[in-house]
């Protein structure tokens, strides 16, 4: 399984933080903010991994990551994004690399506590399809929800006014080879961009979407009040790391 990190946009939310620089470049705690979703990967037994960016400040990406040695990788991919199509079209970019192999894809501001190895492993056995990580969080009309029957997702709503459930879709997906067909099928939202909950959705409405829930915490990065969280999260699991080491 190959794995995409998407670290574009102009992270407008965050500015003037961002006047300078890409979101994703800025620091969570010890490391910069990319670091976490690729050393996630990593930790999951991928290997081969692709880094889609844009804007002004992609070179800085390169200079910083090199070929991933840092991350016991021998190379790293990258990809141009131009403009801003939305996370669909991000990942569009990505096709070449992928090669018709599934592709295991997370938004570059998303940290999580625990691994994600159990689903990457549930989904290579699955073979086709898509699957998704799911968290309950208290305040899911922030995020895209899944209505859940049963073992299955019968939809995402991106959003809603009234969610449906307590469970928002993080921003780790996995598909296979026919995600590209299903970007290429998209028409722009309102927002004027191709939006990864409608290819989400076109996997449900082919009974092809799985889920697993996510242990542990799980943020984004991508306001003040988050990317401040982020940190302050990194930053105890740092420190219970020795207490940890020492009780075993």
């Amino acid at each position: 399984m190959k794995g995409i990190v998407l670290a574009g946009g102009t992270g407008s939310r965050l500015f003037p933080l961002t006047k300078i620089t890409n979101k994703h470049l800025l620091p969570i705690y010890d490391k910069p903010m990319v670091y976490y979703p690729i050393q996630t990967l990593v930790d999951a037994g991928i290997r081969d991994i692709m880094i889609v960016t844009g804007g002004r400040n992609a070179g800085d990406f390169l200079r910083l990551l090199g070929n991933g040695k840092e991350f016991g990788l021998a190379h790293l991919n990258y990809a141009y994004q131009e403009g801003e199509g939305g996370i669909a079209e991000a990942l569009a970019q990505a096709e070449h690399f992928a090669d018709g192999q599934p592709i295991c894809v997370i938004l570059g501001d998303n940290l999580i506590e625990g691994s994600i190895r159990p689903a990457v492993e549930d989904f290579a056995a699955q073979r086709e399809g898509a699957r998704i990580l799911l968290k309950e969080v208290p305040d899911a009309a922030r995020f895209g929800v899944a209505e859940i029957e049963g073992d299955r997702i019968v939809s995402i709503e991106e959003k809603p006014r009234e969610p449906k459930s307590k469970y928002a879709v993080t921003g780790i997906y996995m598909y296979d080879a026919t995600v590209f067909e299903k970007i290429r099928e998209l028409a722009p939202s309102g927002r004027g961009e191709l939006e990864i909950t409608d290819v989400n959705n076109a996997y449900i409405r082919e009974g092809a979407m799985t889920f697993s829930y996510l242990e542990g915490w799980w943020t984004d990065a991508g306001t003040f009040e988050s990317l401040l969280r982020a940190s302050n999260l990194v930053a105890r699991a740092r420190q219970a790391q020795p207490a940890e080491a020492v009780a075993r």
